[in-house]
């Protein structure tokens, strides 16, 4: 019996892995909000199928489960804060965490109120915990979503940063509710701020500890990810025994931490957390949704249908719009922000938690909480998850889908590719970590960017959705290697072509080669500085490619194919793009005299006014 029931929790948690890492690949390929995706899972397969009921499955290890998740998650949120985000950021942010939760509290405070019709104990308690906005919801929103920085920066540090305050808030008004006849406000505020100085203070002496400890060589690589996971467990266990809910300030100030200190890892550290974190995402919403059934659902009164709509086009927007008041944040961005505000994991992970001691404490009506919670969470991530990018759109702050050309390595080939990609209205970025490299590109007035891409991608210090394709043009085969496995997951292998360094080489071989010929870095280089340069063609039903073709000489050869929609598409040695009529091709080719250059040029002014190609091969000039 004992086996069968083990191994049946066993086929349930891999069914939770399933359909919540399912979720998520569907959310990839459709471009729907994976959050709402794990949700509709998650419910089908617990109240609606029976499938996974979790207070039966996990029985008193759900709560520790979720809480340690949540945790983890918690702190991977914190590594993605640098203090460099909030150059832009950083003022909008402070607001709304020191204006923003009192209003949000206070209003959220009337609307359960009023609104749900809970008493004000029980209302003052849930207003407290919904000045959250979850990080587990805004982090896959913002994948799906191109809007500037400075609006990503704002949501995912408010996030983070109000998730503890909101756990916070919980335990405070708790703890005075419980002992409003012994005891006073100062006190219970008192007993509040000195442990949540103690998590503070343990957190920052983890994050700061492991980051002396790793580049020093104190911990083998092998080792790192196992302790970096073990700090942050006993971190948030010992906190919580300190107070319950300390323990995320512990693990959100310890991620801080590491964050804006060097740590000297192995990618795999990176990679680790993220995928951590996916998992763990996937797994305890999931879990939450499945713990929905049909009675916590037949409490939900029409009544809180009032709340709701309080909450999404009162509560929110007043808050966010106070908070910003007179601040340096454009109003089309005020005015997104004040509509994105789902709520996830944590705020019915405490929730549960708090609805079940006010119930135990005689407050009757704390029964609401649970129903009222899981209705949030649904309506917030359905109403914003599936409104972000048409609200962006409306309010101009969508940037679209990215036409950038970013080329890693400061090269000639690479300055003059980057250069006449520019002249035909592209987005270019040249990327490389020397200064002396990069002049070459700033005198042309290219957009530049001095740093490794690999570690500012992995970092998020820079947002790759911006562009459509990336050249990988440097010398070294290995890190053109590394680029290419490291940032293919995110950025699609399809989208990234690396500059052959050694003649079929096996490292190459991994990833697309640039160019069918699998000319080398060095010959690329030689040609450039004998002053090949590069033409577009454009092809159409009387010049075909196959005329372009017999038009080449020797050596010269297609380098990428603009589609009419400006995406660009790459020639390499696994494949050749879909050529069509009304493509142009981009082609590097011999240096040509002076006549065949105002020939090109005349050529070219023709083909422009025309719009179609003829049969001549037009050159550009640019040296």
């Amino acid at each position: 019996m004992h086996a069968t029931l083990f191994d049946s929790l066993m086929v349930k948690i891999a069914l939770i892995g399933l359909l919540g890492i399912g979720a998520q690949w569907v959310a990839w390929r459709t471009g729907r909000p994976a959050i709402a995706l794990m949700l509709i899972v998650g419910v089908l397969a617990g109240p609606v199928f029976g499938l996974i009921d979790p207070e039966n499955d996990f029985g008193a290890l759900l709560e520790p489960i979720v809480k340690l998740a949540v945790a983890v998650i918690l702190f991977e949120g914190g590594l993605s804060l640098n203090f460099r985000d909030l150059r832009h950021a950083g003022g909008a942010v402070l607001r709304l965490v020191f204006i923003g939760v009192p209003i949000g509290w206070a209003l959220g405070t009337g609307a359960a109120y009023y609104g749900a019709g809970l008493s004000l104990p029980v209302s003052a308690l849930f207003g407290g915990i919904l000045v959250v906005t979850g990080p587990t919801v805004i982090g896959p929103m913002l994948r799906t979503l191109r809007v500037g920085n400075r609006v990503r920066d704002i949501l995912k540090w408010e996030g983070i940063v109000n998730d503890p305050i909101g756990a916070l808030l919980a335990v405070a008004i708790y703890a005075y509710i419980i002992h409003e006849g012994d005891g006073s406000v100062a006190n219970v505020t008192f007993d509040v701020l000195g442990a949540s100085f103690l998590a503070g203070i343990m957190g920052a002496a983890l994050g700061y500890g492991l980051t002396w400890l790793f580049p020093r060589g104190y911990v083998p690589e092998y080792l790192k990810a196992p302790i970096l996971l073990i700090s942050v467990i006993l971190g948030f266990v010992v906190s919580d025994l300190i107070m319950h809910e300390t323990g995320l300030i512990t693990v959100t100030i310890m991620g801080v931490v590491m964050a804006n200190r060097h740590v000297y890892s192995s990618r795999a550290l990176h990679r680790f957390k993220e995928d951590l974190s996916v998992l763990l995402i996937s797994g305890v919403f999931v879990l939450l949704s499945a713990q929905l059934d049909w009675d916590t659902v037949q409490k939900f009164q029409i009544q809180f249908i009032l709340f709701l709509l309080l909450l999404l086009f009162v509560v929110r927007p007043v808050t966010v719009l106070i908070s910003l008041l007179l601040s340096s944040v454009p109003w089309r961005e005020r005015l997104f922000i004040a509509w994105i505000a789902p709520r996830g994991i944590v705020a019915v992970a405490i929730t549960g938690l708090f609805a079940s001691r006010l119930i135990k404490s005689g407050y009757a009506d704390a029964e609401a909480l649970v129903p009222l919670s899981f209705a949030v969470v649904i309506v917030t991530i359905f109403a914003h998850g599936f409104s972000a990018k048409w609200v962006a759109a409306r309010l101009g702050i969508d940037e679209g889908k990215g036409e950038g050309i970013i080329l890693v390595g400061a090269n000639r080939w690479t300055i003059e590719f980057a250069a006449f990609l520019k002249s035909l209205e592209l987005p270019v970025m040249v990327a490389d970590t020397s200064r002396f490299a990069l002049r070459g590109a700033r005198k042309l007035s290219l957009e530049t960017y001095r740093g490794d891409i690999l570690e500012e991608a992995l970092d998020d210090k820079i947002d790759l959705g911006q562009f459509q394709h990336m050249i990988i043009s440097t010398d070294n085969e290995s890190y053109n290697q590394l680029l290419s496995s490291d940032l293919g997951p995110e950025f699609g292998y399809d989208q990234m072509t690396a500059m052959a360094v050694e003649k079929n080489s096996p490292g190459a071989k991994r990833g697309r080669v640039l160019l069918e010929s699998e000319t080398v870095y060095s010959q690329l280089i030689d040609r450039a500085n004998e002053g090949w340069v590069f033409s577009k063609t454009r092809l159409t039903e009387k010049f075909t490619y196959e005329d372009f073709r017999a038009n080449l000489n020797e050596d010269e050869e297609a380098v990428a194919l603009l589609k009419p929609d400006k995406r660009l598409l790459l020639f390499s040695a696994q494949a050749r793009p879909i050529i069509e009529n009304g493509d142009a091709i981009i082609s590097f080719v011999r240096p040509v005299c002076p006549e065949e250059i105002k020939a090109a040029r005349k050529d070219q002014v023709d083909d422009n006014k025309a719009d179609k190609g003829g049969s001549e091969k037009h050159r550009s000039d640019t040296d």
